[in-house]
């Protein structure tokens, strides 16, 4: 044994077998394990008796053994607990994750595609490297000063022969036809049409033989534009051969460098040319027929694309032959293009308006291919840009059958937008006719129409988004995407059309629920305002609000679980703390809840009613306002009173149909109480044949007779039956013609104050004489 290995060896002995092998008053084997590297003798004696022993090396070599092939299961770490109440199966968590995974991959590829897309740093590098090297900055400077003169040579000669040219080109300018007359007949106005049908085929005909003539007028400056374009073209002709002859004389006697110059000669032949067919299709001595500004502005446009487009196709190119690597090239050449594709972009958001009016369909003319024309006219623009960038994407990607791809989903989109347009005007006229109401069923609920009007544009809405949401999976399937597989069964779009179904069913029952509760609410109205019962009308009328609120929050909160659930939210939670929260606010708020049970108490046994009059904690006054928590009193001088519930212990009704009117009145004491009371009799019979007082009052007077009688007067009590209105009215008329009448009849009313007769004793004759005698001596 090699003694190299004889601290492994120590080593495992220590850790595995000392422990094995201690007494039972040994150290436990974790510190001497801890602590390795110092061994006590008696640890290094039984190591080295395990060691010499083959029995106990045997066994040894078998426990490393068994241990070494063990490996130990990690031990499972505790499962997160998720913020929101989700389940991990449940529909709302994987939404979430696909989301989440579809938003990754979307940046993913879309980071891949820019990378692919802008390889600018090759460039950059490519700049400096050039701008350092010594030798590829004089390559530049000889390229510079050869460009330069066969540039200067060749623009010589071309405006030479320009100058050569002019003459021969005004004069077909001026030989050019402006208008040419087409060898058809022109429609004959003389001649009213015979029918109804030649009045509206007659513009028609008229745009086709304007046609026809614009057709053959182009057709007649056709030969005159093909030589003005032929004598333009001679300038652009003598200028490629002047830098071809020079560049054959040995003016770039390097292939890079001539190479270099003839990439910049072709761009300029090029674009000089490609300026000059514009002119000749849509300038003022054009093939086509504009105005001066439409082919002014056509004119600039053109040269701005292609000078940004040849320009940059050929300062990719001399790139290229000056080193640039090909990742850079194609990069700019992309960039190059891009910026074309902007310029066409900004071309036709400036032509927008013109196009539009020129789709649009005339004033007047209705129908299908109308409304197709002016939809199609208002978002011509934007399908004109997503085209021109994709037709540019196609070509950056350069992505594989990309063109065919592209018309192929140019041309599907078109028709699965057509096919849901219609399907939408089908399905949408077929719910108005639904919702027509015969006038019959109308009669029979008034009201029904308002709620019918209340849902059409909601259901309206509803449809419109099915079948968007359908046109969209139709679209995605158009456009390569397989997204029927989402909608298979177990997949996360069946789980989500399954959660928007039972929610759709959910909020339909809770709308049917909610409009036959009112649709019951007011028919009793109504049927107890025919019958005549208006105390109940009312009644049932100041507690309908208050059904409807507890009748929307039973709602809302079913409907709103249902959707929770739905969607994998434990709604268990939810309603505990509902519990608790309302636990809380009950103690809380005690009053409160007080005053919601009295009132609520109070408006079903119909003890106030709005108009009342009533008397309740001291106040007096009209009820304005009756809630499920507060009453509103008017009191005479105008003033509010707001009075909660739970303060009201007894409440004095004085509008509750019977008012009686109290009679009582002290005539004096020599009056007969029979006369009075006849007297008061025929006052109640006199106001009861009058209109105004008929109706208030119920009955003839009441007189229940003398009530009390002293030595001044006597008090005659009784009552007059009236209605609630006709009490205080009733009073103060009667009290008038009852004074007013007894003054005519004589009859004394007992004053209030007391008169006190008091009869002195008659004097004796004596006392007479003897008081007589000083007044007389006094006189």
């Amino acid at each position: 044994m090699s003694l190299k290995l004889l601290p492994s060896i120590l080593f495992a002995c220590v850790l595995f077998i000392v422990p094995a092998f201690a007494q039972p008053g040994a150290a436990p084997a974790a510190p001497a394990a801890d602590k390795a590297d110092v061994l006590s003798p008696d640890q290094a004696k039984r190591a080295l008796e395990t060691l010499s022993d083959d029995n106990k090396r045997t066994q040894m070599i078998e426990t490393l053994r068994a241990i070494a092939n063990s490996s130990p299961q990690p031990q499972a770490a505790p499962e997160p607990k998720s913020a929101i109440p989700l389940t991990a199966d449940s529909l709302g968590a994987q939404l979430l994750l696909t989301v989440s995974e579809q938003v990754g991959e979307i940046s993913r590829e879309v980071a891949d595609v820019v990378r692919t897309l802008t390889h600018f740093r090759a460039f950059y590098y490519w700049f400096v490297r050039t701008a350092n090297d010594p030798s590829a900055y004089h390559q530049l400077l000889d390229i510079a000063w050869k460009l330069a003169l066969v540039f200067i040579c060749a623009l010589a000669a071309e405006w030479l022969v320009f100058r050569l040219i002019k003459r021969p080109v005004t004069l077909l300018e001026a030989r050019l036809p402006q208008t040419a007359r087409a060898p058809v007949q022109a429609l004959d106005v003389a001649d009213p049409p015979s029918s109804a049908a030649d009045v509206a085929a007659a513009p028609a005909l008229h745009r086709r033989r304007l046609s026809l003539a614009r057709t053959w007028q182009s057709l007649v400056r056709l030969p005159f534009v093909l030589g003005r374009l032929a004598l333009e073209l001679v300038p652009v002709l003598v200028f490629i051969g002047i830098a071809t002859m020079l560049l054959g004389t040995g003016i770039g006697d390097l292939s890079t460098t001539r190479l270099v110059i003839l990439a910049v000669v072709n761009a300029y032949a090029l674009s000089r040319a490609l300026i000059c067919v514009v002119r000749a299709l849509a300038g003022p001595f054009g093939l086509f027929r504009v105005r001066a500004e439409t082919a002014a502005y056509i004119e600039i446009w053109a040269r701005r694309i292609l000078t940004v487009a040849v320009a940059g196709i050929a300062f990719a190119n001399v790139a290229l032959l000056l080193g640039l690597h090909r990742a850079g090239y194609a990069a700019l050449l992309r960039l190059v293009m891009l910026v074309v594709h902007l310029f066409v972009v900004v071309v036709i958001l400036q032509c927008r308006r013109q196009v539009a009016e020129a789709i649009r369909a005339p004033v007047g003319r209705d129908g299908a291919a109308a409304r197709i024309r002016n939809r199609v006219a208002g978002l011509w623009h934007y399908l004109a840009t997503a085209l021109d960038l994709a037709l540019w994407a196609v070509w950056a990607l350069n992505i594989r059958n990309g063109y065919s791809l592209l018309l192929q989903y140019f041309v599907g989109t078109i028709a699965v937008v057509l096919i849901m347009r219609l399907a939408t005007m089908l399905v949408l006229s077929l719910i108005d006719r639904g919702f027509r109401i015969s006038p019959d069923l109308l009669r029979r609920f008034p009201g029904l129409e308002t709620r019918a009007n209340r849902y059409l544009p909601l259901l309206r809405n509803i449809v419109s988004a099915v079948i968007a949401f359908i046109g969209l999976v139709a679209l995605l399937e158009v456009w390569g995407v397989d997204a029927i597989v989402w909608f298979y069964g177990g997949q996360i779009g069946s789980r989500l059309l399954s959660a928007v179904v039972t929610v759709g069913i959910a909020a339909l029952a809770a709308a049917a629920i909610w409009e036959v509760s009112n649709a019951l609410l007011d028919r009793k109205i109504n049927a107890l305002s025919r019958e005549g019962h208006y105390a109940r009308a009312a009644r049932l009328r100041t507690f309908q609000p208050m059904l409807r609120t507890a009748l929307l929050c039973v709602i809302v909160t079913v409907v709103g679980l249902t959707a929770l659930s739905e969607i994998g939210v434990n709604v268990a939670p939810l309603l505990a703390g509902a519990g608790i929260v309302g636990i809380a606010i009950g103690f809380g708020s005690q009053k409160l809840v007080q005053d919601l049970i009295t009132g609520l108490f109070l408006l079903l046994e119909n003890t106030v009613q709005v108009g009342d009059n009533v008397t309740l904690s001291g106040l007096s006054g009209v009820v304005e306002n009756v809630s499920i928590r507060t009453l509103r009193l008017r009191s005479g001088d105008g003033s509010v009173h707001i009075v909660p519930f739970s303060a009201v212990t007894t409440i004095t009704n004085s509008s509750r149909g019977a008012g009686n009117a109290a009679v009582s009145v002290n005539v004096s004491y020599k009056e007969d109480t029979d006369r009075a009371g006849q007297i008061l009799r025929d006052i109640v019979a006199e106001m009861r044949r009058e209109v105004e007082f008929q109706n208030l009052i119920r009955g003839d007077l009441e007189l229940w007779g003398v009530d009390k009688v002293d030595g001044s007067m006597a008090s005659i009590v009784g009552q007059i039956r009236c209605t609630d209105a006709g009490r205080w009215p009733v009073q103060r008329e009667f009290n008038r013609r009852m004074k007013r009448r007894f003054q005519e009849c004589g009859v004394e009313i007992a004053p209030t104050s007391q008169t006190i007769l008091m009869q002195l004793p008659a004097p004796a004759p004596a006392e007479a004489a003897a008081n007589a005698a000083p007044r007389r001596a006094a006189g």
